[in-house]
């Protein structure tokens, strides 16, 4: 079989856009009925590991089911740059230099006197204008014009071409020379922080330009491992907010042995989420895409043995004796989301794995079965009752 020109999608999820063909890559979630129910759960993985608010609001309205998940995000882009217009285009002072017949601002001693000597009926002036062309605008403007590149959508290509004559005074640049540094966001334009994420999107890391031969293409892609690490240890972020527990994403980083001559640091561990209390680690957490299997099938549900001695190294750098490693849920396990098994480490009394999947059909619902997973009826993580009864337990 030739495989010259055939694609193998491994652990990435998204949209890639080549030669007016648009391949839509989706992942497995369990228990959506439908490709409609699945981009409305990664819509809103995404939503929570990007900041953007694309979860709510027009969303409602949205064709789930004959657009991909691409021209979803260009027409919510859209509808909320139409939103933020209205309000009116954001403008800001800039230093400009003219030769005017009248003074204003400011007169340009050295171009007066050096290139306009031959020209004494106009003054070279320097003054401050009120302007549109400002660096977030110019962004704005090559996010637009990178869509509409892109967008096979009648109607995104519509909403595109309304943006570009809104945008028609704002200078092009080109994405290479936008000068992302120079843009201020304050109170007075804090409705464009969004946006300007929106932007970042499809200008920056995740969108990336891809070519093969002559072919030019675009590709929207994510690592399905990461943005499921991610949107847990958000999800748990705004979970446990309001109790004495933080919860660090990669992190804190730490070393798993010294070198005994040199004193210096080898082997640099960082777990994906740590959740702990005045800097003490209470409990570590590792999240793995992958399916786990039936107690039937597999005494040890396909936990993979690597998995395993690292969570075990983890309980010693951080002196941490409750760890987590975390699935996707799927309807073939017996067993309903949550807590699935719990394991001691040998010689290790109080050093217990907890094995935990959620489910992504409803990805809201994910905080309340994590917080119920680890705070008591009281509200707090309690390690006095988990000796007796597991501060990890399925509800």
């Amino acid at each position: 079989m030739d495989r010259s020109s055939s694609l193998l999608a491994q652990q990435v999820v998204g949209v890639l856009v080549a030669n007016g063909v648009t391949l839509e890559i989706l992942p497995k979630i369990e228990g959506a009925s439908d490709d409609q129910a699945i981009r409305r759960s990664l819509i809103h993985m995404l939503a929570r590991v990007l900041d953007l608010d694309i979860a709510t609001g027009p969303v409602t309205a949205l064709g789930w089911q004959c657009e991909n998940v691409l021209e979803i995000i260009i027409r919510l882009f859209c509808e909320k740059l139409f939103a933020a217009l209205r309000q009116g285009m954001p403008r800001q002072y800039t230093e400009v230099e003219d030769d005017l017949t009248a003074l204003r601002g400011s007169l340009n001693v050295v171009r007066q006197f050096t290139v306009m000597a031959s020209t004494p009926q106009k003054l070279a002036c320097r003054f401050d204008e009120l302007s549109q062309n400002t660096p977030l605008n110019q962004i704005m403007k090559a996010a637009v014009a990178r869509l509409q590149t892109i967008s096979s959508s009648i109607e995104n290509q519509r909403r595109l071409a309304e943006l570009v004559f809104a945008y028609g005074e704002v200078a092009t640049v080109p994405i290479k020379s936008l000068r992302w540094d120079r843009v201020l966001i304050d109170r007075t334009n804090v409705g464009w922080a969004e946006l300007l994420r929106f932007a970042k999107l499809f200008l920056q890391r995740q969108f990336q330009s891809t070519t093969s031969g002559p072919i030019e293409g675009f590709s929207l892609l994510f690592e399905m491992n990461t943005l499921f690490e991610e949107f847990v240890g958000r999800i748990l972020q705004s979970a446990l907010r309001g109790t004495d527990l933080a919860v660090q994403l990669q992190g804190p980083k730490r070393h798993a042995l010294i070198d005994q001559h040199t004193g210096v640091p080898r082997f640099a561990t960082r777990p994906d989420i740590v959740v702990s209390r005045k800097g003490k680690p209470l409990l570590v957490i590792d999240t793995k895409w992958k399916r786990l299997k039936g107690a039937i099938d597999d005494a040890k549900r396909g936990v993979g043995q690597a998995d395993v001695y690292q969570m075990m190294a983890y309980s010693h750098v951080y002196e941490c004796d409750r760890l987590m490693l975390l699935y996707p849920h799927h309807h073939e396990l017996a067993e309903h989301e949550g807590l699935i098994s719990l394991h001691q480490i040998a010689n290790k009394a109080d050093n217990l794995i907890g094995i935990v999947t959620v489910g992504l059909v409803e990805p809201r619902k994910v905080g309340a079965v994590l917080r119920g997973l680890l705070l008591d009826e009281n509200g707090a993580f309690d390690l006095a009752s988990a000796r007796s009864g597991p501060a990890l337990r399925h509800r």
